[in-house]
């Protein structure tokens, strides 16, 4: 099922409204859709490589509101359903111990699942349940999204057809290297 969404999706890409379905894909992958925009991105660019960064616009923009409704998610449903069931099973405690963890680290865990293959849209929600600082979600939200569709961009723009399949099968990895690296690197120079 997931495979013959994915493709309608990429087929939807050549269709002459593309850039508001691409926009709609985006929204809706940042709250509850499970296929990336990447999946629209990427033969959009490449078929009209002058619009790369307009695409990448688009796609940042509306990844980011849609991480909006998905912190809205997060917040409303947790207070409506999610907390009565912790407390049915006595479990408030072991939440706000989680969620001060959350927080503690919450730029970096939005920042990394943003730039990532990792489920923006899990992030976005929790967010939203542990409370994390509203602007702080954004600021990292704006940052990693943007990093991320306009990197694409990029690649398509400069490089054209070949890098698709480098892309499609190996962004996300270097992608995580890159942020476990970058990490690492703000980790030893605060303890060394």
């Amino acid at each position: 099922m997931l495979r013959r969404l994915y493709d309608y999706v990429i087929e939807l890409a050549g269709h002459p409204k593309a850039p508001w379905v691409l926009s709609g894909v985006s929204f809706a992958e940042s709250s509850v859709f499970p296929i990336p925009p990447d999946a629209m991105l990427i033969p959009m660019v490449l078929a009209e490589r002058a619009k790369a960064w307009f695409f990448a616009a688009v796609c940042t923009i509306s990844s980011v509101l849609g991480g909006i409704a998905g912190y809205a998610i997060g917040y409303f449903l947790f207070e409506l359903v999610g907390k009565p069931i912790l407390a049915f099973y006595g479990y408030e405690q072991a939440f706000a111990d989680f969620a001060g963890r959350y927080n503690e680290y919450g730029a970096w865990i939005v920042f990394f699942a943003g730039v990532t293959p990792f489920p923006y849209k899990v992030i976005t929600i929790a967010s939203g349940a542990t409370l994390l600082n509203f602007w702080v979600f954004m600021v990292a939200s704006i940052a990693a999204r943007g990093l991320r569709f306009f990197l694409v961009a990029a690649l398509l723009y400069w490089f054209g057809p070949p890098i698709r399949a480098f892309i499609e099968r190996r962004l996300g990895l270097v992608t995580t290297l890159f942020l476990v690296t970058l990490f690492a690197g703000f980790i030893a120079i605060k303890y060394l």
